[in-house]
Formats: structure tokens, sequence, C-alpha cells
């Protein structure tokens, strides 16, 4: 297929869409419209750039493919499904045969795009939510300086992603920190909690209002099928935007990638059919070892065949795995960096479990040095999960010639998706600077 294709919305699903279309060689015209005034960038490391971490440029994803047009700032406000074009906020119409929604998710707080980090922070901030975001906003402005309460209705933060057990150590590593933490608590609209700075991290909500207005069937989200097809055939969806009619909802940031990747292979002309997969949450906060992994809604009873659980709350450390036949189907880890590694590529790769489980947990059999160093790593352990690059990879693209994490990810897209790679990566790239005998 080599038709037109529009696409509403700049970020991570439209950047890597757009790439993968060029790379399987659709030759038609492809034009992308963003409501905000930068190039497509990596949302997910706000947090690193609230914490002053990275200058705000660092987070810009690769430049788009040739030939595809980008239209920066540019709202897209109606769609004429009957002429097949898009009405925008100056005016111009634009055709399309193939239109593709990739508007992401709405924000209900304070901490979505780079202008909002751009705002000004003063003195004391309360944090409302210990979500995700929440908690990698708390962590980013206390490491500035910042005295942080964090607000959370729940009993702990991440309560809808941790046990109790890995959430009281969450909490207590929190506290370690200086952040005051007031759990089981409500904050209603203009409660500052003695804060001179309030922000709010309450959660995101599909953005369809484009795709309600157009009268395509919307649920949760815009309503796609496996082919990523909403109600009108022309119209396609991907990424937080959408939701599936089995109920599993908006896809995590490993689902709108995959997601990407299977538009692309049926806009040119490939066979292929999304499969929702189960999460994968690791927060980037800087100290805090953290992975869930699988459904969400922990439980006191066990899953699965068999649970795997270590406790050392004295040195900050849990795990807790569900195995079904020999495969770990959920996971929560807490302070086992080793571990963390060792069960995140058995579980991406579906490979068993060892029947050694300690060494599993505790390394360095894990896959990880002692010491941590990514340069360390064996040759097929995975440094980008989001799109499963190994270190093998990193090192035989520097080799041929990619010398900086720039080239890196344009050679391997190792960082072009959660970019919570970086680090390693750059880690890797600074070891092979090293002439052979010097270390």
């Amino acid at each position: 297929m080599n038709g037109r294709i529009l696409v509403v919305g700049n970020g991570l699903a439209a950047h890597r869409l757009t790439a993968r279309l060029a790379a399987l060689g659709h030759e038609g015209p492809v034009t992308v419209l963003g409501d905000e005034p930068h190039p497509a960038y990596q949302r997910t490391l706000l947090g690193s750039v609230l914490a002053g971490g990275l200058p705000p440029g660092a987070l810009t994803l690769p430049p788009p493919p040739a030939g595809v047009r980008v239209r920066t700032g540019l709202r897209a406000l109606a769609i004429d499904r009957e002429r097949r074009t898009v009405r925008c906020a100056d005016g111009t119409r634009l055709g399309y045969d193939t239109l593709v929604l990739a508007t992401g998710a709405r924000p209900s707080g304070d901490v979505h795009t780079l202008a909002d980090c751009a705002r000004p922070v003063r003195g004391k901030v309360a944090v409302v939510g210990g979500g995700v975001l929440g908690v990698e906003t708390a962590s980013a402005l206390r490491a500035r300086g910042h005295r942080v309460v964090l607000a959370h209705p729940g009993p702990y933060p991440l309560h809808r992603l941790l046990d109790e057990m890995a959430g009281q150590l969450v909490a207590a590593r929190l506290e370690s920190r200086g952040i005051e933490l007031r759990l089981g608590a409500y904050v209603p609209a203009g409660d500052t909690l003695g804060a001179d700075t309030v922000l709010r991290c309450t959660g995101t909500a599909p953005e369809t209002t484009l795709a309600e207005r157009a009268g395509l069937a919307v649920r949760r989200g815009v309503v796609v099928n496996g082919r990523l097809r909403t109600s009108d055939p022309s119209i396609r969806a991907i990424g937080a935007c959408t939701d599936t009619p089995d109920l599993v909802g908006a896809p995590d940031l490993a689902g709108t990638l995959a997601q990407a990747e299977t538009l692309a292979a049926l806009l040119t002309g490939g066979d292929a059919s999304y499969v929702p997969a189960p999460p994968v949450v690791r927060p980037r906060v800087p100290g805090l070892d953290l992975l869930c992994l699988g459904p969400r809604g922990w439980t006191a009873e066990a899953g699965g065949d068999e649970t795997v659980t270590f406790s050392d709350p004295a040195r900050g450390r849990y795990a807790r795995i569900e195995i079904t036949e020999q495969k770990v189907v959920r996971a929560v880890l807490v302070g086992l960096p080793e571990g963390i590694a060792a069960v995140s590529q058995l579980y991406d790769r579906g490979r068993p479990v060892p029947a050694d489980r300690l060494p599993l947990l505790l390394g360095p059999g894990a896959g990880a040095a002692d010491d941590g160093d990514p340069a360390a790593l064996a040759d097929d352990s995975v440094l980008c999960h989001c799109n499963n690059v190994s270190k093998g990879t990193v090192v035989r693209a520097w080799q041929d010639g990619a010398r900086d994490v720039g080239a890196v990810a344009a050679a391997t897209r190792a960082t072009t998706g959660c970019g919570g790679c970086a680090d390693a990566v750059r880690a890797v790239c600074a070891a092979l600077r090293v002439p052979e005998g010097v270390r």
C-alpha cells in the first residue's frame, strides 16, 4: 500500500510507526500532526528533566525518515469521514487514504509535557497521587533539594501494582530519602497540604475527543481490533488512545511500540495482528530497584502453579514470583537488581525458570556483574527491553561505527522506547572507548 497516510499525534507511537513504514518500504506520502511545538520526544523521561538530570533537548527522538512531513504546533479539530479529510486549527484540510489516530492520553494532573517541566517549582512541594508518575515526580523534586510531601489515597504508593510487602518497602525507601508520605489521603481541589507548590499526578485518560466527534466506536478508548482498525475501515488507532474489544484496555509502553510495528506491517502489505501482552512496569527512580511484571491486582492468595517468595526487609529486598508451567507469569521485585535483570529476561523470552531459585534473584548467575556494571554483562543480556536490544547488539553497532548513544540509537533503536536504558548504553560505549589492557 502506498496511499496517503495521515497520523494525528506526534508521540512515541507515531514516531515508531513512521520509522517502521520507511523501513518496510512505504512509498506514499506520510504526514504527522502534533499539538506541541516540539519534535517527538520521550515523555517517559520527563521526571529526569524535572529533576534537572537531563536538559529538555535530551528527550528529543531521532528525526523522522526522509519524506515524512511533521507539522508541529497544529491541532486537528475534526474528521470528515465521507470526504476523508481532517480539519486543522489553522483552517487547512488534509486528505488521507488511511488516517491513524495516535492522540495518546490526556492528563488529569500537572506533569505531562515539556512545558509542564519548565514551570517554576518553589519551596515545599505537595505531589498528589502515588502512582508511577507521582513517585517519579516526588523523587525527582526531592533530588533537586525540595521538601516534598507525597499524598496518595492507597495504603502505600503504587498500591495497584505492588503487594503489601513490596509496598511497605517502597514506602520505607521513599521516607528514607526525606519524602513525607500521607497515605490513605484524599486531597480535594484547593487543598495545598501546607505546601508552596502543588502538583497533581492523578493519572491519564485516553484522548478520544476527535474520535467521538467523528462518531467512531469509543469505550474508555478508541475501540480497535487486532489489526488496529476502528469502526471506520479507513481509520486506525494506536497507543494510549486505544481500547480493545476484550477489555484489555490501553497498552503500556511496550504494547504501544508493538501496535505501531504491527500497523506498519499491515499498511505495507504484511499480515500481522496485535496481541496484547501483560504489562511491564519499572519506575524510573534512581536507587529504587523495582520491577512489576504481568497482570495487576495482587492478592494474598498465591497464583500460578508455584509462588516463589524471598523476603529480606532489613536490607530492603523482596521478591514474589508466580510461575506456571515453569515460566514466570507475574512478579514483583524490590531491591534486587540482579534478580530484576534475570527475571526480566526469562519473562521476555519465555524461558523456563532454573531449578535453583536463589541465585536467580541474588546473582551474579543472573547475568549481571557483582557491581552492576552494564559493561560487564554477557553479550546476550538485554539492555533495552522496549526494543529487545542486547549488549552484544550495542557492541556490534559500536564496531560498525556508532560511537555515541545517539548513533547507537539510530542503528539499534536502543533508548528510543522508554529511555530507561540510556545510562546502560552510555556505560557500554564508555567502556568500549577504553583501550584493551587499560582497564
